[in-house]
């Protein structure tokens, strides 16, 4: 049995809940430096997919968990990342620099996007974003002349200070740098007033005006937080592809990119982590069990979009509060053996804005 009292208010911003989770992320750091001399390059090369994919969901539970805001057109901002930092290197500029200059594009991107976006909210917020990734994946494969159009981009090899980082362990660390880095940064700005004022306009806009906090601001803010963060998770994309088509780039991973930060737990960046480690890994674990089913099963058209769907539907009637809400409640049950109630775990009912002021 374990209590953490919190005895000055520093202590409520701390990093860290105790010793005992930042023992526990040490040991999981140590644990992911070592992984690539023991797995072998397969292996590392799906690992690092799931880095992508985790930085991709981070970016959008900055939007969708923090703030409120529904997208489902985040593959766009994917897109334009990847696209962009492909031609930023074929112009000949440095990796580090490409990547930045990508990541701005992206934001700029959903600057423009969330700045008519912020007059509505919803659903049909959710149509705007949609309309808008269906719009740069007709542009991405008409505009030949930058894109390569349907016939596709090829994406120079990573290299950074002449270090070439195309190798599966070396782009592994490369993708782990990464997405540690941008974890960091969206921990920080959570804990700061930005974060605080992000999660106000999410609970309830009214209150947010009342305590002075610009309710447009902190939404189209959100929004270039967002694309740009997703944007570099497709610059990453763009060299694990190694060739870009708008095939890669459809309404499809807006919807993956949904699942994940749902499924993960709003309002959770572990939640978003666990969400993209469990989705971007479920298609490899349908095809090692198709072998198994039946071929009237396994041959079906769209197997592979109904388990998604039915995932999606065991969460959110059972575990609404996703994976994050389950290791909560494991992490609590342990943390107060023997004294922990049945009670701790009932599920309250979850309101929605409009039940509010009723």
């Amino acid at each position: 049995m374990r209590f953490d009292y919190h005895t000055r208010y520093k202590e409520g911003f701390a990093l860290w809940r105790s010793p005992f989770d930042r023992n526990l992320y040490a040991g999981l750091a140590l644990f992911l430096l070592v992984l690539p001399w023991l797995v072998t390059p397969f292996v590392l090369g799906e690992l690092a997919y799931v880095f992508i994919l985790s930085m991709a969901s981070l970016g959008l539970m900055t939007l969708t968990g923090f703030t409120g805001q529904v997208s489902l057109g985040h593959a766009a901002f994917v897109a334009i990342g990847a696209y962009a930092h492909a031609w930023f290197l074929s112009k000949g500029l440095p990796l580090p620099v490409s990547m930045l200059l990508a990541a701005l594009l992206s934001a700029g991107a959903g600057l423009l996007v969330g700045i008519p976006a912020i007059r509505v909210s919803g659903l049909y917020l959710a149509m705007v974003t949609m309309a808008f990734a269906i719009i740069v994946e007709q542009v991405i494969g008409h505009w030949s002349s930058v894109t390569g159009g349907f016939t596709g981009l090829a994406v120079n090899d990573p290299a950074l200070w002449g270090l070439s980082l195309s190798g599966p362990k070396a782009f592994y660390y490369f993708c782990l740098t990464a997405l540690i880095l941008v974890l960091l940064a969206l921990l920080n700005i959570m804990r700061s007033g930005t974060g605080r004022a992000l999660i106000g306009v999410r609970e309830s806009e009214a209150a947010s005006y009342a305590l002075g906090i610009s309710v447009k601001g902190m939404k189209v803010g959100a929004f270039a937080l967002s694309a740009g963060i997703t944007g570099m998770a497709g610059a990453l994309l763009a060299h694990h592809l190694k060739y870009l088509t708008p095939d890669g780039f459809t309404l499809l991973l807006s919807l993956e990119l949904v699942l994940m930060v749902v499924i993960g737990g709003l309002g959770s960046l572990r939640g978003a982590i666990l969400g993209a480690i469990l989705i971007s890994l479920l298609p490899t674990a349908i095809s090692r069990i198709k072998p198994f089913l039946p071929d009237s099963v396994a041959k079906q058209f769209g197997l592979e979009t109904f388990i998604f769907g039915f995932v999606l539907a065991i969460f959110v009637l059972f575990e609404p509060t996703g994976l994050n809400g389950r290791w909560l409640k494991i992490r609590t049950l342990f943390e107060s053996f023997p004294l922990y109630r049945k009670d701790t775990f009932k599920r309250n009912k979850r309101y929605m804005k409009s039940e509010r002021y009723r």
